[in-house]
């Protein structure tokens, strides 16, 4: 009987790598967001009742917080690295990426604030990856003495020297952003819409530009409509080639999962942004609003439509709630499908197989 051949993994490299860290990245925000999407405005609405859902709506911000850890995990783990640098990688990005904020006085705890900077995530995950993969396995036996040391501190230690300069990319964004609120209503709605939708598929946090810039009133709901149509038109045009779940998770949790195919391919926005043009212009008519804090999340964890439902006149109201409904769900369903319809049928400008997002 021949002698069976060992095989061995194959060592990993950079090939492809820039295509590999942009889906983990965004695979890694639709995790790290999904249960607060899920549960976050419905454990606030029902706190008040049962004061002992805190731990867990506690946990959800915490997940949020986390963000960076999550990235850097999936990013190894779609590099095919081993267990000990996948773990180094989750925590250099989570250093890096800006949402541990200091220590609670006399060193009792820790402070984290918001997600952290998703591109200097991208660029601290990037220069772990060359280290990982240019150091490969020379330190053997003490490699788990080796590489944590060496990721947490030169990858991680840059990430938080870039920080405040990445920062200043979102505030740069913000200002030029900025300048379309002082548009007509319909103009401004539309092309917030459209901007908006276009930033939820880039590494850019469209919650970092809304806060930014204050947006509020008809513009903010402008904003959550513009990602609303981003999430359900990517879901519909990608439908059978992904998975349902992976096409439920666009606008459940965010269309940020896609951000790589958008930046492969960038015509595949093409029919989002013309969805989503649509439902801004719907949302200015119909008198949709939001706060700087609900703008940037669409219709994420019914932040969106719940946030105007209570700051609209008359609240809760069965016309308010038909309104809600139409301008966060019907509209922009119907322009998805259209214009899904139009580009790939009509056109054939993009076909289904554009939109597969690989998430194994």
């Amino acid at each position: 009987m021949a002698p069976t051949a060992h095989t061995h993994p194959a060592k990993p490299t950079v090939k492809g790598s820039g295509m590999t860290i942009l889906n983990g990245l965004a695979i890694g925000v639709v995790v790290a967001l999904i249960p607060g999407a899920l549960l976050g405005e419905l454990l606030k609405a029902i706190i008040p009742t049962f004061p002992s859902l805190q731990s867990l709506y506690n946990v959800t911000l915490l997940c949020n917080s986390t963000m960076g850890a999550v990235v850097g995990i999936m990013i190894g783990i779609l590099h095919k690295f081993t267990p000990i640098q996948t773990a180094s990688l989750g925590l250099a990005v989570m250093i890096g990426g800006g949402a541990f904020q200091g220590l609670v006085p006399e060193g009792k705890g820790l402070i984290l604030a918001g997600t952290g900077d998703i591109i200097n995530m991208g660029l601290v995950a990037t220069i772990g990856v060359f280290l990982i993969v240019a150091l490969g396995d020379k330190f053997k036996a003490y490699t788990i003495l080796v590489i944590p040391l060496l990721l947490v501190a030169v990858a991680g230690g840059i990430g938080i020297l870039t920080l405040p300069y990445v920062k200043m990319i979102t505030k740069a964004v913000g200002i030029g952003v900025a300048q379309l609120t002082g548009l007509q209503p319909l103009l401004m709605a539309t092309l917030l819409a459209i901007v908006f939708a276009a930033l939820i598929v880039s590494p850019i946090t469209t919650v970092g530009i809304a806060l930014a810039i204050s947006l509020a009133g008809i513009g903010s709901g402008a904003a959550n409509l513009g990602i609303t149509a981003c999430g359900f038109g990517f879901a519909i045009a990608g439908w059978k080639v992904n998975s349902h779940g992976t096409s439920l998770a666009h606008f459940i949790g965010s269309p940020k999962i896609s951000m790589a195919n958008v930046l492969a391919k960038p015509k595949i926005l093409l029919p989002i942004l013309c969805a989503a043009a649509v439902s801004g212009a719907a949302g200015s008519v119909l008198g949709i609003e939001g706060t700087p804090m609900s703008a940037g999340f669409g219709i994420s964890g019914l932040i969106g439509p719940l946030n105007h439902l209570n700051l609209v006149a008359g609240g809760w109201n069965a016309t308010n709630l038909l309104i809600t409904g139409l301008a966060f769900i019907v509209i922009p369903v119907a322009s998805a499908f259209v214009f899904n319809w139009l580009f790939q049928n009509v056109l054939g400008f993009v076909k289904p197989e554009d939109y597969y997002v690989d998430v194994q």
